[in-house]
């Protein structure tokens, strides 16, 4: 019984899903930069934390305890490279038993569209279908079938229009993280010169959610970095959701903070 109660809700899942992602006013109800979502329902104190990941997962072990003690469910987007690497093998799985949302970061982490020139698209059509569907066909060996999976993160977090609407014939829908902290600075080194310390951008979260609230809020943080940065956000995890839980936050992943 339990089996088919598993199933019957699966299929209304994603009946929920794809009807969500085929729908035209998904922009209307949530906030939308060049047809990706960006944030949710601003009304309600709910997040969703994101995490991506392509070459590196030196967070995943650290993430996935602390998640699993503060009873966090989160949405990890990750390439098929990261999916098919050895390493990560067994925190995917993992990952995927605690009931977290597993989705597409595209395979080989391509950049969509100029930095500069948003407007210009640097693949094809037929290079950029080639190579998000085999992202996913590397989420087949987890299980993970494009049905699980409608919501989508483009590489970089960079896209454009073009793209989205590339990604919506596909039947899937752009996610992005919401604009404000400086999260998605995680990633840099010391070594670049847009480099920001994980005091700062932790300070960025905590000040942006004071002065504006993070209601409906996409939060990334990367679930690797690379080895010249020591200074790791995700070791700021535990911290983070504490404070936020104390200002009365829930979280929540990404299709279930985009349900209406």
């Amino acid at each position: 019984m339990l089996v088919i109660q598993k199933i019957v809700l699966a299929l209304i899942f994603t009946f929920f899903l794809q009807n969500f992602v085929s729908g035209q006013n998904s922009c209307d109800i949530f906030t939308c930069i060049e047809g990706g979502i960006v944030r949710g329902d601003t009304t309600k104190k709910t997040l969703a934390l994101a995490f991506t990941g392509h070459e590196f997962g030196d967070g995943l072990t650290h993430i996935t305890h602390t998640l699993v003690a503060k009873n966090v469910k989160a949405s990890f987007f990750f390439t098929g490279d990261f999916y098919r690497n050895r390493a990560f093998k067994k925190h995917i799985k993992i990952l995927k038993r605690k009931g977290h949302y597993l989705g597409a970061h595209s395979d080989k982490h391509l950049l969509y569209c100029d930095w500069e020139n948003r407007d210009s698209t640097l693949v094809s059509k037929e290079i950029f279908t080639k190579d998000l569907l085999a992202n996913y066909q590397a989420m087949q060996a987890f299980e993970i079938a494009k049905a699980d999976a409608l919501f989508y993160m483009p590489p970089y977090e960079w896209y454009n229009t073009t793209i989205s609407e590339w990604t919506n014939e596909l039947g899937l829908q752009i996610v992005n993280f919401s604009s404000g902290t400086r999260s998605n600075a995680d990633y840099t080194t010391p070594k670049m010169k847009n480099y920001l310390s994980s005091d700062y951008i932790y300070k960025s979260i905590i000040d942006y959610e004071e002065t504006y609230g993070l209601n409906g809020f996409i939060l990334l943080i990367h679930a690797g970095t690379s080895p010249e940065r020591t200074d790791k956000l995700y070791d700021r995890l535990n911290d983070l959701i504490n404070i936020l839980k104390q200002k009365g936050y829930a979280f929540a992943t990404i299709p279930n903070l985009l349900k209406n």
